[in-house]
């Protein structure tokens, strides 16, 4: 399974779609962006422009804490800190490049 993130233009048109492991959950859980990446929709964020503050420290906590993170890798090697975080970075680039863009997801 996995998380698929999407950014749409005005005119429907995706600018960024990227997918990850949902073995990275609890990562994200511990990174404080389990619900801005997992379940925008559902915490009011429909614009990437509403990501990139969350998004941002959460990959600052990331970098800054690799040893911490890494303990929440999948023993079976789908969901790796190396692979989280840049997605992460990719994606808010992504919102900074397109943050009048809509966001959804497929979880």
């Amino acid at each position: 399974m996995s998380l698929d993130v999407m950014l749409t233009d005005a005119t429907g048109i995706e600018v960024y779609w990227a997918n990850i492991t949902h073995n990275l959950g609890e990562m994200a859980g511990q990174a404080g962006i389990y619900d801005c990446l997992w379940h925008p929709d559902e915490h009011g964020i429909t614009h990437a422009s509403q990501i990139i503050e969350p998004l941002a420290a959460g990959l600052a906590r990331l970098e800054a804490e690799r040893t911490h993170f890494e303990q929440f890798n999948a023993p079976n090697g789908w969901g790796l800190w190396k692979n989280f975080v840049p997605f992460c970075r990719k994606y808010l680039q992504a919102c900074r490049d397109n943050p009048d863009a809509a966001v959804s997801v497929s979880r």
